[in-house]
């Protein structure tokens, strides 16, 4: 619940399993996207499975880990409300295999702006086809949601086992992250496993007094739950825009520092669960 403090070690009851982590603010351009492809680096400097599904119709989850015509989408997956779904549309990104474990992903497809008028029409099961899809799916899981609070980003914190509320250090974000804890503090109350809350991400934190101010304000209103920043970097931008992982990219100004701080963001909202190599080594 968002009442609870996220303490520097890592609390989080995910049990003995790894998590599904829904990446939500209800505000666009805060910086989801870079967050979920930073985790998702991470994971693959680590060789730890994972999984990326891009809910967003923009896609950009998708482009930024170099799946640009996919065969398959999630749109099919909330269009069947299949057990399993999720497993059999998954197709691996183009990250590089030379040094890391390169993510899996679920992309995006144009049809998702029209998905949630048509789970309008299902009376009972239109906030829980993700979670039906995902069964069984035993890798850890990171969703990229769209910029709303409708029945797509309801789908991915009913599927999750906890939400990392993601933002920018601007004017009025702080009443944003108060909005999007209420719902899912509803969410949670409406779920049998309940949800957890992995902390409030900072993006862009930038060097201006402005952006250390908004910061300051978010720590004053959030306290603990406010997480370690990621700063305004053009190695992350570049990153994104080359569809690479952070953590691929060569040398240059700023890469390993970012490399750095998505490395403690995800010790803080993932943990350190040991790798499990996919090739059995």
């Amino acid at each position: 619940m968002s009442g609870a403090p996220c303490l520097p070690e890592r609390v989080l009851g995910y049990g003995a399993g790894v998590p599904v982590i829904a990446l939500v603010n209800q505000k666009g351009g805060v910086g989801k996207t870079t967050t979920t492809l930073g985790l998702a680096s991470v994971a693959w400097s680590r060789r730890v499975p994972s999984l990326v599904i891009d809910l967003d119709p923009q896609g950009n989850a998708t482009t930024g880990l170099g799946v640009w015509s996919p065969t398959t989408n999630v749109d099919e997956a909330l269009a069947a409300d299949q057990p399993g779904a999720v497993a059999r549309l998954a197709a691996p990104s183009e990250w590089p295999d030379d040094k890391g474990l390169a993510p899996n992903v679920v992309a995006s497809s144009p049809a998702l702006a029209g998905r949630e008028r048509q789970l309008l029409t299902d009376p009972v099961g239109a906030q829980d086809r993700l979670r039906v899809a995902l069964s069984g799916y035993a890798d850890l899981v990171l969703i990229d949601c769209p910029p709303s609070l409708g029945l797509l980003t309801i789908n991915a914190l009913f599927a999750a086992d906890a939400a990392l509320v993601v933002t920018e250090p601007s004017a009025w974000a702080s009443d944003g992250v108060r909005e999007i804890m209420a719902t899912i503090d509803r969410v949670a109350a409406r779920k049998p496993s309940g949800l957890e809350v992995a902390g409030v991400a900072v993006n862009r934190l930038a060097r201006t007094r402005d952006s250390r101010y908004w910061n300051e304000q978010l720590i004053a209103d959030h306290g603990r739950l406010v997480l370690p920043p990621v700063r305004m970097r053009a190695a992350v931008a570049e990153a994104a825009a080359r569809s690479l992982p952070i953590h691929a990219l060569p040398p240059r100004p700023g890469a390993a520092e970012a490399c750095g701080e998505f490395d403690l963001l995800y010790d803080r909202v993932v943990g350190t669960p040991d790798a499990e190599y996919r090739d059995g080594l």
